[in-house]
C-alpha cells in the first residue's frame, strides 16, 4: 500500500455559511466516491480557504459523514495572491492505497476548474 495525496478545490458564490458547508460538502463527497475511499484509508486532510471566505470552517463539513469522526482535518488560509481565484476552498487529502499515482481522481468542480485544467475529472457542475 502507497501514500497518496488526491486534491480538490472548489469555489463559493458568497461568504455564507450555507454556501461554504454546501460546496464542501459536494467537493469531499465527491473525492471519496471518484476514488472510492473508506476512512480508515485517510491518513489527513488539509483545507485551505482564500482569505475572503470568514463565515465558516469548511473542516467541520468532514465530521459529517459517517465514519469519518475521527480523521485528523485541519483548516488554513491560503497564500493571498494577487488576481488569484477567490473564493476558493482547496482540499489536500492523504490517503493509503494501492492505486497507482496515474489512477487517482482529482476534483476541482464550480470556478476551480481553471486551478487544473490538465485533470481529467476537472469539470465545472453547471455544464
Amino acid at each position: 500500500m502507497m501514500m497518496r495525496g488526491i486534491r480538490g478545490a472548489t469555489t463559493v458564490d458568497r461568504d455564507t455559511e450555507k454556501d461554504i458547508t454546501e460546496r464542501t460538502k459536494q467537493l469531499i463527497g465527491k473525492m471519496i466516491d471518484e476514488n472510492q475511499l473508506k476512512p480508515e484509508q485517510v491518513v489527513q486532510i488539509f483545507i485551505s480557504a482564500t482569505s475572503d471566505i470568514h463565515a465558516a470552517f469548511p473542516a467541520k463539513v468532514v465530521r459529517t459523514f459517517d465514519g469519518w469522526q475521527h480523521v485528523p482535518v485541519m483548516c488554513m488560509q491560503e497564500m493571498d495572491v494577487e488576481h488569484a481565484l477567490k473564493k476558493c476552498i482547496r482540499v489536500m487529502m492523504t490517503v493509503q492505497t494501492d492505486m497507482r499515482q496515474d489512477e487517482v481522481r482529482h476534483v476541482y468542480l464550480e470556478n476551480a476548474v481553471t486551478l487544473r485544467p490538465d485533470l481529467s475529472l476537472t469539470k465545472n457542475t453547471e455544464l
